[in-house]
């Protein structure tokens, strides 16, 4: 595929959401966000430099890495699940277990060591040590790297949490389980509470464009549902981003079928290098997303680089390899002449407003430095 953007035009049907995206659902999910002493709002960061220049009127990033010192949004989706399953189990067994790419089994960990629990996290081949460390350091956090792929990992987490009689928090469903990751996936309606509220303090009535990372789906999935149900059923013009080798999403549009990648990628997205989409949140990204795009690491690479050195007034944002795909295609799509069919068939223009989401910081600092010449 080389350096060349796949992209996949869906065919949005605007079908009813799953059950669980209700109103007493969401008031749920942010009173216990807003109960704990370390939430606070993430930043909206405005590029007008950016968006001059690209003759649009707004580009908005949402900036995760400032989402409870975990330098990722993951946190959200975990730490909401972990509270369901202490709400409906009682306290007596604080044990979790989760596969993970790095930000969500951190995520998990942090929540597990709050509620005074413990975390078991196992990630995939090819992890960067730094990304393991992380969650070790929290509390007494096991973390392992193993010799199994992404989805090699969530079947080791699922058998080792089901001999010891621990809960699995993964966040990924599968057949027989499913309440767990609808919960994760409700979690992250939160990041698109605040992100609609900044907006319409902004003077923004309505995006009209949205980009959303997809690993295995479940932030897509809960994001693109709170803009569905929130916009009454016509939601922004919506981007499923993944990484090349990675794209399960957009193989599964492109054949109209649920499909899965057995073989794995060494994506320098590690956060979006899944294999499977979650089978709950696939429907929400079939029959709503507009578009669904392939990416190789030079989108990312370029997106980091812009973001790190941004454009005339605009705000510096630290964004890491799986936060900076979003901007990295965008530039792609409105700067490049070979992509002129594709911007005019995503119907940019001067009225174009933007929502990216930077799903984490230098999660790499070694490489974010190599990319970026910054130090953080």
């Amino acid at each position: 595929m080389g350096d060349r953007i796949k992209f996949v035009k869906a065919r949005p049907v605007g079908k009813g959401l799953p059950d669980f995206f209700n109103e007493e659902a969401y008031r749920d999910v942010k009173e216990f966000h807003t109960s704990m002493e370390e939430y606070a709002p993430t930043p909206l960061l405005s590029l007008g430099s950016l968006a001059e220049r690209l003759g649009v009127k707004g580009i908005y990033v949402k900036d995760e890495s400032k989402r409870f010192g975990l330098n990722a949004f993951k946190g959200l989706g975990g730490s909401y699940a972990i509270h369901k399953i202490i709400e409906k189990d009682g306290p007596a067994n604080r044990v979790f277990v989760t596969a993970t790419d790095g930000n969500h089994g951190r995520g998990v960990a942090w929540a597990a060591h709050r509620c005074g629990g413990k975390a078991y996290v196992f990630m995939p081949k090819g992890t960067v040590e730094v990304r393991a460390q992380a969650i070790r350091s929290i509390g007494d956090t096991f973390c392992q790297i193993t010799d199994e792929t992404y989805d090699g990992c969530v079947e080791m987490a699922r058998r080792f949490a089901e001999e010891n009689g621990y809960h699995l928090v993964q966040d990924t469903g599968f057949e027989g389980y499913e309440e767990i990751p609808n919960n994760i996936t409700l979690g992250y309606t939160t990041m698109a509470d605040e992100a609609m509220k900044q907006l319409e303090k902004a003077g923004e009535k309505k995006v009209t464009h949205m980009f959303l990372q997809a690993g295995v789906g479940s932030m897509a999935g809960g994001v693109l549902g709170y803009f569905v149900d929130r916009y009454e059923g016509k939601p922004p013009v919506t981007v499923i981003v993944e990484a090349n080798g990675s794209e399960c999403h957009l193989l599964s549009a492109q054949k109209g079928e649920y499909t899965c990648i057995t073989d794995g990628s060494d994506t320098l997205m590690a956060g979006l290098n899944c294999g499977s989409p979650n089978i709950f949140t696939w429907p929400i990204l079939r029959d709503n997303a507009s578009w669904f795009a392939s990416c190789p690491d030079s989108v990312t690479i370029e997106g980091m680089k812009k973001s790190a050195h941004p454009e005339g007034d605009d705000p510096l944002l630290i964004s890491g390899e799986s936060g900076a795909v979003d901007l990295g295609l965008l530039l792609r799509i409105l700067e490049r002449e070979e992509y002129g069919d594709q911007k005019k068939a995503m119907g940019f223009d001067e009225d174009s407003v933007i929502l990216l989401f930077s799903t984490e910081g230098n999660t790499d600092p070694e490489h974010f430095e190599q990319v970026t010449g910054l130090k953080i």
